[in-house]
């Protein structure tokens, strides 16, 4: 442990690059489900960053891209998907429920789960904004590593 004589100091040295951890290992899990999925269709905000919307926050902490795939869930038909994307390596993702188009749209005022497969370890964060209301409503949680 380093001995500083003056706060100063200490806040020089906290300003000094770090080197960056090339990747790390140990963390993440190749499959994840968030039980809870449902897309308003209503906002009372303007443009995409007001939007009512869901995401599913995706880190690929390794050295490797993590190809992924989400399976959407409904309560009364067939599943929808897969929909594939790539969270590149030692990169972080936030794919938008609200954007998956291929093989159809997930649909608003639908509740549904979700299923996330990738080949890589990753850790997966759910957001939802509500924005149906001027008080906007957001909700985040880890979502369940499989």
């Amino acid at each position: 442990m380093r001995n500083f004589s003056t706060k100063t100091e200490v806040l020089r040295d906290r300003r000094k690059p770090r080197p960056a951890r090339v990747a790390v290992a140990g963390i993440g899990a190749r499959t994840w489900a968030i039980a809870e999925g449902y897309i308003p269709s209503a906002s009372t905000g303007e443009g995409p960053a007001l939007e009512s919307h869901e995401a599913a926050c995706m880190l690929n902490p390794g050295a490797e891209p993590a190809a992924v795939e989400v399976t959407i869930y409904f309560a009364d038909r067939d599943p929808s998907g897969p929909y594939r994307l790539t969270v590149p390596a030692r990169r972080t993702l936030h794919m938008r429920f609200n954007d998956l188009e291929d093989p159809e749209p997930v649909p608003c005022d639908t509740p549904y789960a979700a299923v996330i497969d990738a080949d890589q370890p990753i850790v997966v964060q759910h957001t939802r904004l509500d924005s149906r209301q001027p008080a906007l409503a957001l909700l985040s949680t880890v979502a369940h590593p499989a």
